[in-house]
């Protein structure tokens, strides 16, 4: 009798289908950026031509001089990126600082505050509004950038997410060493727990900085001097109430989306790699 030697299995080997569906997503998520800038590149019959155009024009440069002409676009961008840096950096910081308290710290009603956290997740944003227009105005920020930084810094999904990620990363023991070696609860924080939650807490930042780059609805609400604006209130301002240039409306958007497409660049690798560090962990 031969006695046959079973061939190991091979892992790790790509289908040709698997090329196939990441190329198909691709195009996918990358055509609605390429269709702004064909019609950004021509004129509003684009955008409703059938079949439809998929060659850029030679109009960019004209409806983007026209985009800088009409708003104060590039005072809006500069305003969009200290309000988003500001949240994204606040965000990290702070969510990471109250999820610590959540997890590690023993103190009277903490699941009870935790609880009632989680709870305001389950609030429409919408129903926000008016109590904190309210609040605005009685500080006198009304048409004023800390009127969209200072309600942005904290949000019960960053800490949800940072309580959980620095269970699952931050030992008991570590904290303990380092309270023996006597120290305090913000050098525990700041020195130990923090450097080691920190590629979550940079998702997070990030995570909070695109979403406030593209907040329409409260800048919308409190903004009232063009000199102020954010780019997607400049955006709007593009617009008038008869007819809309969807041309020079796409010009803008595409103007204002670079900047983003510039920090995923730059930063999507450590993303992902952050992302990936919170899955496996734990």
């Amino acid at each position: 009798m031969t006695s046959t030697t079973p061939q190991p299995r091979r892992h790790g080997r790509v289908r040709w289908w698997t090329y196939v569906l990441l190329a198909a997503a691709t195009v996918a998520c990358l055509f609605p950026l390429y269709w702004m800038f064909i019609v950004s590149t021509t004129d509003s019959a684009t955008a409703t031509e059938m079949p439809p155009e998929i060659v850029p024009g030679d109009n960019f440069v004209h409806l983007a001089g026209l985009v800088l002409d009409t708003v104060p676009f590039v005072q809006s961008l500069l305003n969009s990126l200290f309000v988003a840096t500001a949240i994204g950096v606040g965000q990290a910081v702070l969510c990471a600082l109250a999820g610590f308290a959540f997890a590690k710290l023993n103190f009277w009603g903490r699941n009870t505050l935790f609880l009632i956290v989680l709870l305001t997740m389950t609030v429409p944003t919408q129903l926000s509004v008016i109590p904190q227009y309210l609040i605005m105005s009685w500080l006198g920020w009304v048409d004023t950038l800390q009127a969209l930084v200072v309600p942005g810094l904290a949000s019960a999904f960053g800490i949800f997410w940072m309580r959980q990620h620095i269970i699952a990363t931050v030992s008991d023991e570590l904290l303990q060493a380092a309270r023996i070696d006597g120290a305090s609860t913000w050098q525990v924080f700041w020195r130990i727990a923090f450097p080691i939650v920190r590629p979550a807490a940079f998702v997070l930042g990030l995570f909070g900085f695109i979403t406030a780059w593209n907040d329409f609805l409260w800048p919308f609400i409190v903004l009232k001097s063009p000199e102020r604006y954010t780019a997607q209130i400049a955006i709007k301002a593009l617009q008038n109430s008869l007819d809309v240039d969807l041309g020079l409306a796409m010009s803008g958007s595409f103007l204002a989306t670079i900047p983003l497409v510039v920090v995923f660049i730059l930063v999507g690798r450590r993303m992902v790699a952050g992302i990936l560090d919170g899955a496996f962990k734990g």
